[in-house]
């Protein structure tokens, strides 16, 4: 069959592949962009280390994804793998092989216990991250989580906020769009000032799932699409940093098996869902998700605002000089990874915010304005698109500011 797992993780490794072949057309663009400001590229900066100091870590989740191997942790310099977890023995020591470490525990509740490890990565399944991630913070553990930050529960997401507050340590959300080419290059000239306020903006997901993906549980059997929302989001709030404030949203249903009446957990019955946010800058913002089209799996955005615009593959606009925006360079050894080349970035990132003693990019006030918003979409979607607004997660502003 053409929809099992195997083929699904095909499909998802050939799109990867185009990908890079497109983002290719990106760092052309560029050049050719400087080229005709009088401005050559400069080469990328070789990767500089800041500490030789090794942050011990436990992972914990190898999936259908096996994420808990997939994102390089095992691969950094300033790493050390402590132990790793997962509840199926078989996977578990497929982790162990994967991440080159002898230590296992049979859970993440037993696994926090041990003294040694000061940071965890979170991999498990969907509906288990908040729960998780609040274990391992209330055991004085920094940790990371694949996304989303929580599964359509917002009380979880206030939960897990007050424990990142309450604790003081770094909680980082794994979202890879916010390190894919084009936003991170998005983000680099939104910062220089090369679009302005944005006027307008969209994310999209595209997933085709005639057959649900095997996950723990069947978590993934009839899931709202935009529970499962940061790919598209990381479009607008990845790029600007700002907020989503309210939100119309309208559901789709494509006919997919699992989204019939009292087919899954979730009495869902849409396979795609797409919104129309208003954002904290006084624009817009398409976002959706979409498991009935049928696609290859595709993550893109486009941005447009009052002085340029990206539609993912060169920026056109006012700004003359143009920032830097190739991606950091990694540590040696530490593959790019899946996801548009986001999984190293995404490590390094979170590795370095411990070392520095800074905030990561996608803390718990972007995790939870990357998700939360997508929660308030799917009951829009069910209240046949009435506009909600969206609950707001700030973070505390500074004396200055």
């Amino acid at each position: 069959m053409l929809n099992d797992p195997i083929h699904t993780m095909v499909r998802r490794e050939f799109l990867e592949r185009i990908g890079q072949v497109s983002l290719g057309t990106v760092a052309v663009a560029d050049l050719a962009g400087r080229a005709a400001l009088g401005k050559e590229s400069p080469p990328q900066k070789p990767w500089q280390p800041i500490s030789d100091r090794k942050v011990r870590v436990g992972i914990v989740g190898y999936g259908v994804c096996q994420f808990g191997a997939a994102f390089g942790f095992q691969d950094h310099p300033n790493v050390e793998i402590v132990a790793v977890s997962d509840l199926i023995p078989e996977r578990r020591k497929g982790l162990m092989k994967a991440c080159r470490c002898d230590k296992s525990y049979e859970s993440l509740e037993v696994l926090v216990e041990d003294p040694k490890i000061e940071a965890v990565f979170v991999a498990t399944d969907a509906p288990s991250h908040p729960r998780h991630c609040i274990e391992v913070l209330n055991h004085g553990k920094h940790v990371m989580s694949a996304v989303p930050a929580v599964l359509g529960s917002i009380e979880e997401a206030e939960q897990l906020l007050e424990t990142v507050k309450r604790t003081g340590l770094k909680y980082m959300m794994a979202e890879t769009s916010c390190y894919r080419d084009d936003c991170y290059a998005m983000r680099q000239i939104y910062r220089a000032g090369g679009f302005g306020r944005l006027v307008y903006s969209e994310g999209e997901y595209y997933h085709f799932c005639p057959t649900p993906i095997d996950s723990y549980k069947g978590w993934r059997i009839g899931l709202p699409p935009l529970w499962y929302p940061t790919h598209s989001t990381a479009y607008y709030v990845g790029v600007a940093g700002k907020r989503f404030i309210s939100v119309s949203c309208v559901g789709f249903d494509a006919g997919l098996p699992d989204r019939r009446p009292g087919a899954n957990r979730y009495n869902n019955q849409f396979s795609d869902e797409v919104a129309l946010f208003q954002t904290s800058e006084g624009g817009s913002s398409r976002m959706l998700m979409c498991m009935g089209v049928h696609s290859l799996v595709v993550e893109q955005g486009r941005v447009f605002g009052e002085k340029g615009w990206m539609d993912g593959t060169k920026y056109q606009g006012a700004i003359k000089e143009l920032p830097d925006i190739a991606r950091p360079a990694l540590p040696p050894g530490v593959a790019a990874g899946g996801h548009g080349g986001s999984h190293g970035h995404l490590t390094d990132e979170f590795i370095t915010s411990i070392l520095k003693d800074r905030q990561p990019l996608v803390n718990i006030y972007e995790a939870l304005a990357l998700t939360v918003p997508g929660i308030v979409a799917h009951q829009s979607a069910l209240k046949g698109g009435e506009r909600l607004k969206v609950p707001q997660y700030d973070p505390p502003k500074g004396p200055t500011e």
